[in-house]
């Protein structure tokens, strides 16, 4: 992965922008992750971005859990990490067989059914919610379907939201748990992604040169969460997020 260290100045602040920007995702702005991966997509090729992007997000993971710490409900997440782990698996060998041409539109159906997914969550309200069963089935489906868009494009955070909002949870607990999920998740993801030869000592070094603006966005998200209004700034987002899927579509 040497094409890391021949980025551009733009490619270079696109790059710290989008680890800015997983800063304040993991703050409390989601939508914002969406975001993120249509964007790394633009700067590497895809099947890369998706191994580069891992480390970023847990550095995120790392500070939303130890800012929510309290704020998790070990129940619901235990009920779906096996189901995770096949989705995890079935992703692995999609990986492995597909090219990053063949990934981009992939990537571009999953951002942008995650994209509809949110808009038609913030339409309907909880009327949403009464919508979907809580059955055993329920968990299956959703936990291999957030394993399977969390391997191929990191792109689980729309499925994770469907799910805990099922549950019920008041906003911290919301908060918390997805952080907790998404830590162990992609901590699970990274013997695969080195497996494919998508993180390399290169990409980590990469990664490390990215943790300082992950943390500044991180406590900018903190603070500036209270100052915006929320549904205004996450349409914005997922506007852009749409957009990005698009082109990675056509």
């Amino acid at each position: 992965m040497a094409f890391i260290f021949e980025l551009s100045l733009l490619q270079w602040m696109i790059v710290i922008l989008c680890a800015l920007f997983i800063g304040f995702a993991k703050a409390g702005i989601p939508s914002l992750g969406i975001l993120v991966v249509t964007v790394m997509m633009f700067v590497f090729p895809a099947k890369q971005s998706v191994g580069i992007l891992v480390p970023m997000l847990i550095i995120g993971d790392i500070f939303a859990v130890t800012y929510y710490r309290r704020n998790v409900v070990w129940k619901y997440l235990l009920s779906l990490l096996p189901w995770v782990m096949a989705g995890i698996l079935s992703g692995y060998f999609v990986l492995d067989y597909i090219n990053s041409d063949q990934l981009k539109p992939l990537i571009g159906v999953i951002v942008l059914s995650m994209v509809i997914l949110h808009l038609f969550q913030s339409k309907m309200g909880e009327k949403f919610n009464q919508m979907l069963p809580e059955s055993k089935w329920f968990t299956i489906f959703m936990g291999m379907l957030g394993g399977f868009t969390t391997m191929v494009g990191n792109a689980a955070g729309g499925v994770m939201a469907v799910y805990l909002l099922v549950k019920g949870l008041p906003k911290q607990e919301f908060i918390g748990t997805g952080a907790w999920f998404f830590l162990i998740v992609n901590l699970i993801k990274i013997p695969f992604y080195i497996s494919l030869g998508l993180i390399t000592i290169n990409s980590a070094l990469f990664n490390l040169w990215m943790a300082a603006a992950i943390i500044v966005g991180a406590f900018l998200g903190v603070y500036l969460i209270k100052l915006i209004p929320q549904k205004t700034f996450q349409f914005l987002v997922l506007c852009f997020a749409g957009l990005g899927a698009v082109r990675l579509l056509f």
